[in-house]
């Protein structure tokens, strides 16, 4: 139950005031977290890209041109999974010293 009365809202009969403006997030822990997600999600996007051409190589079934295909899949899931880290820890590493 809510009740507005001279800018206070009572929850469960307990005013709840809002915090100032110094307890806001910073515009540079938003951005961090907002990258975070990002690169994160794209580390596992490369890592099922891994898992889908390994899946390729096994059901090639000798195909060599099913083969080649699998390698490269493979390793560009590789350096995407690794460009993804490298800037993940560049990330981290830039916002501890902000």
């Amino acid at each position: 139950m809510r009740v507005l009365i001279l800018g206070m809202v009572f929850l469960a009969g307990r005013p709840v005031f809002a915090g100032v403006i110094s307890d806001a997030p910073s515009f540079t822990l938003i951005l961090v977290k907002i990258l975070t997600f990002l690169l994160s999600t794209i580390g596992i996007i490369a890592i099922l890209a891994l898992v889908i051409s390994g899946l390729m190589y096994i059901t090639a079934a000798g195909d060599t041109t099913q083969i080649t295909t699998a390698k490269k899949y493979t390793v560009m899931s590789v350096i995407g999974a690794s460009i993804a880290l490298a800037a993940l820890i560049i990330v981290k590493q830039i916002a501890s010293l902000l």
